[in-house]
């Protein structure tokens, strides 16, 4: 499966732990990466300094569902379940 265009949903509902560029402290949970450009592609797409987590993060139907809308609550709710208790 492919990415959605203009989506960015994976880059704004998960927290990111570790440093990226433009966020040395990673990112909170429903926070726009700051590598996002207008068109909600990722700027650090396929180099090196590009989180792992990001690339460990792929598109799949049932994340993604139709919409950007459904992408964010499923990634939403992925990040509470998974959540440090």
């Amino acid at each position: 499966m492919n990415c959605r265009d203009h989506c960015g949903a994976c880059c704004t509902a998960p927290s990111i732990t570790s440093p990226l560029p433009g966020m040395p402290n990673g990112k909170p949970a429903g926070v726009r990466c700051v590598q996002l450009d207008d068109d909600n592609r990722c700027r650090v797409f396929g180099k090196p300094e590009r989180p792992a987590f990001c690339g460990g993060l792929q598109p799949a139907a049932d994340m993604c569902g139709d919409s950007r809308e459904h992408a964010m609550v499923w990634l939403a709710e992925l990040e509470r379940a998974t959540a440090p208790a």
